[in-house]
């Protein structure tokens, strides 16, 4: 049997407990001691994995499993939050997943308790979920651009902490990944969009903007990570420079997050023996 490319399980090696963003090297692949070219292959090969486990999982919603698993993108513009939808939620079969993306809230959702909008777009029974961006904008732009006081979103994490619980206890596993990308891998892939027709529709001019606020942004999550990487949902922190390893990273989370379901093939509903003969006979 070939070696494992990985010198430690995929849920260590991210763990958030206990890590310093100041000290993060977002270009590492932690715990992956292959390359790109051994990436690519094991990501095909746990693609698969991943799709069997998700068949069973909706195969079990169907009968009547209220069990999901939902994972929480969260990151800096660029990060690659899109593609991980694209390349990883993307193996599984699309009835089976239920996506939101959180962008500004609407002037409707506004008018509501910030985790009004996140509850409505809860996975179902049998459904692998996926939230790009999340109830965390509440704690991140909103602490940096100081659009509530203080004394409002300091009030959050624990209320976040407690919705979480919840959500546990009714049977949704979270897989939350904060995805870090560098300054200068940010700039290239901004401008990478800036020189192709087909991108500039990705290309958003407050992106920019938004990189005078790289400090502020960084103590935001740090407080996140620090209030709000729980027994029950932790946070799994991803160096996001390297597309390749953030895709097979979350392939291997959430297969973990899958195989601690225990599913296997729900029992048939009817007497496979007496349609077998119908079946014929027909």
């Amino acid at each position: 049997m070939a070696k494992s490319p990985w010198s430690e399980p995929v849920t260590q090696a991210l763990r958030a407990d206990g890590i310093e963003l100041a000290a993060l090297h977002p270009s590492a692949t932690p715990g992956f001691e292959g390359g790109k070219a051994a990436g690519a292959r094991l990501l095909a090969e746990r693609s698969r994995v991943l799709s069997d486990l998700q068949e069973k999982l909706f195969a079990n919603g169907r009968s009547g499993d209220s069990r999901s698993v939902l994972p929480v993108l969260q990151g800096m513009d660029t990060a690659g939050k899109g593609g991980i939808v694209r390349h990883v939620i993307g193996s599984v079969d699309p009835q089976g997943v239920d996506h939101a993306a959180f962008g500004v809230p609407t002037p409707a959702e506004k008018r509501h308790h910030y985790l009004w909008r996140i509850r409505k777009q809860l996975p179902r029974g049998g459904q692998i979920g996926v939230f790009d961006r999340s109830h965390y904008e509440d704690v991140l732009v909103v602490r940096v651009h100081n659009l509530v006081p203080p004394e409002v979103w300091s009030t959050r994490y624990d209320e976040i902490n407690e919705f979480e619980r919840e959500l546990v206890d009714a049977g949704t596993t979270l897989v939350k990944v904060a995805m870090f990308v560098s300054l200068d891998e940010q700039k290239k892939r901004l401008a990478r969009r800036l020189d192709r027709r087909d991108k500039y529709w990705k290309f958003n001019p407050a992106d920019i903007d938004e990189r005078g606020f790289w400090p502020a942004y960084r103590e935001a999550y740090q407080a996140m990570l620090d209030r709000t990487s729980t027994a029950h949902a932790p946070w799994y922190v991803l160096p996001a420079d390297r597309k390749w390893f953030s895709r097979l990273a979350v392939t291997e989370l959430l297969i973990d997050a899958l195989s601690g379901l225990d599913l296997d093939w729900p029992p048939a509903r009817f007497d496979v023996e007496e349609q077998k003969r119908r079946l014929a006979a027909s």
